[in-house]
């Protein structure tokens, strides 16, 4: 089909809008955060008891995969119990920081998918994942190893929505991200946000994020 000025410009068009499409969440759904979940919830996960949910509280906020893990294996849940908990339940990994060891905790992520996250980095985003490790595995699965993990997002240009969409935050948290930028420093961090909540909350949120990278 010949393409007129008309046409081309209304591609052009549709293309503009498309790029300014808003970017897919940097944390991925479908799992229970161990960090956040409410009691009431983890009892109704596979192996969790009254009393190690209310351990598991107690415990928390666990900085990592690694942490829940040996947390877990202390409170007596064997390999095969805890695997099956993180089928649907886990601390989400860093595609662009976790370390082999973490990743694998994965279910069904060995050390060749550890490998080929690591290849890839840095990931920018979901798009790009879905696009690489999609030559390994099907969509579904790509899905499935999505759910698992983060990509950190940029702590000045990150938008209300994709602040929200780490575990436990809410419109006013993420309005405090904003506040305070521009963001210059993780001590900085720390001392606005830790204004709002502990150390080791803000510890965790702190992961999710970078500056300027």
């Amino acid at each position: 089909m010949k393409t007129t000025p008309r046409t081309h410009w209304l591609a052009l068009g549709a293309a503009l809008a498309l790029s300014a499409a808003p970017a897919r969440a940097q944390v991925a759904a479908g799992l229970t955060d161990p960090n956040v979940a409410p009691k009431e919830v983890l009892v109704t996960l596979p192996h969790v008891s009254d009393a190690l949910a209310d351990a598991l509280v107690a415990a928390r906020p666990f900085p990592g995969a690694l942490a829940l893990d040996a947390f877990l294996e202390g409170e007596g849940l064997s390999s095969e119990q805890r695997a099956a908990l993180y089928a649907q339940a886990f601390v989400h990994v860093d595609l662009n920081r976790a370390s082999s060891e973490e990743i694998q905790l994965i279910p069904g992520a060995g050390r060749r998918m550890a490998h080929e996250f690591d290849e890839y980095r840095p990931w920018k985003s979901w798009a790009q994942f879905d696009r690489e490790i999609g030559k390994y595995v099907d969509d579904a699965e790509v899905a499935r190893l999505e759910s698992y993990c983060f990509i950190p997002m940029d702590l000045n240009t990150a938008s209300e929505a994709e602040f929200m969409t780490i575990p436990g935050v809410g419109k006013r948290m993420a309005h405090e991200f904003e506040e305070y930028r521009p963001w210059k420093t993780q001590a900085q961090f720390e001392k606005e946000i830790g204004k709002y909540v502990d150390e080791k909350e803000v510890a965790r949120l702190w992961r999710y994020f970078v500056i300027g990278e």
